[in-house]
């Protein structure tokens, strides 16, 4: 279909279409974003919020929180955005709101897996930690998510601003996309890899195994990364052929594969709660399983003296 006319503007912030003079073809996503789809992820989104609001107060996780609940809020306003586009889809400043927004409210969601993980990481076995400290995973991923914020927003900036005809704003999109995505498998792979090793020192009763209470944890925590991981790769996806591709034109993919494992990861993280494990607010108790390892090395150690290191490693933590 032909674009509109020289006195009709169908995309900028002096558009002047709207349905009764334009069609919907001639809009950046090629349909109207349906109402209650986007009512019903405002919807949960607040509803998480709240979930997280009163765990946070209940265990005193006060960080974890507050990024949980940054990310609902901006994925509460994001859709606001797309609640506008609905009477009318050729709105500019609800566009600009839904694209920014929604693009990196996530990036919230990843900051308190980062550091849920280096929480987990000092309580279960910290001398086996692939960093050291294990606090080095928070300055290493939290600093990558931004990285990522800032290449997405520049991207969605400058492709948005051209109806996605500036091939460097979708370069850079895709660039951040792409490093979230690294980063994700990263952090994927070194989690399972220490919670790995804590469960084979446990076998050798070096450490206590972990508890059902704490595999709910990190089943929730495990699911949310991969929730996350899943919409990333679909942004990769859609982003490849700008906002002319037929992606961008499918808003049923948007919800299966944009609002569905968002919300389902801000739920998931309701259940993998760090307050679930570590309790009311202070430094997690550590089960330190590294002296352990000279028992896996053939050193002769007793069961119980496997057992008292790994309570005087945990006692001197404590008071450190």
């Amino acid at each position: 279909m032909d674009g509109p006319p020289p006195n009709l503007v169908a995309f900028g912030p002096d558009a002047n279409c709207t349905l009764e003079i334009c069609p919907v073809e001639w809009s950046v996503y090629r349909y109207v974003p349906s109402l209650p789809a986007n009512i019903v992820f405002a919807a949960l989104f607040a509803l998480a919020g709240l979930v997280h609001v009163y765990l946070g107060i209940r265990w005193r996780q006060w960080t974890f929180m507050g990024f949980m609940l940054l990310g609902c809020i901006v994925e509460i306003v994001g859709y606001a955005g797309r609640i506008m586009m609905h009477s009318n889809p050729f709105d500019f400043v609800g566009f600009m709101t839904q694209i920014a927004l929604l693009t990196f409210a996530p990036v919230f969601y990843s900051a308190a897996i980062y550091i849920t993980l280096s929480k987990t990481i000092i309580h279960y076995s910290p001398s086996i930690s692939r960093l050291k400290p294990p606090t080095l995973y928070i300055w290493i991923f939290i600093p990558a998510d931004v990285v990522c914020l800032v290449l997405q927003a520049a991207g969605g900036a400058l492709s948005s601003s051209s109806t996605g005809n500036s091939q460097t704003g979708i370069d850079l999109a895709l660039a951040g996309l792409s490093l979230q995505v690294i980063v994700i498998v990263a952090f994927i792979l070194l989690f399972a890899d220490h919670i790995i090793r804590h469960q084979l020192l446990a076998r050798t009763g070096a450490v206590p195994a972990i508890p059902p209470r704490t595999r709910v944890f990190i089943a929730g925590l495990s699911a949310a990364t991969l929730l996350i991981l899943a919409r990333c790769s679909f942004r990769c996806y859609e982003l490849q052929e700008g906002y002319s591709g037929e992606a961008v034109a499918d808003e049923a993919l948007f919800i299966g594969l944009e609002g569905v494992p968002v919300v389902l990861a801000a739920f998931a993280l309701a259940v993998g709660h760090p307050g679930l494990v570590f309790g009311r607010g202070g430094a997690p108790a550590v089960i330190d399983g590294g002296e352990a390892q000279g028992a896996a090395k053939g050193l002769p150690m007793t069961e119980g003296n496997n057992m008292g290191s790994s309570s005087a490693s945990s006692v001197s933590a404590a008071r450190r």
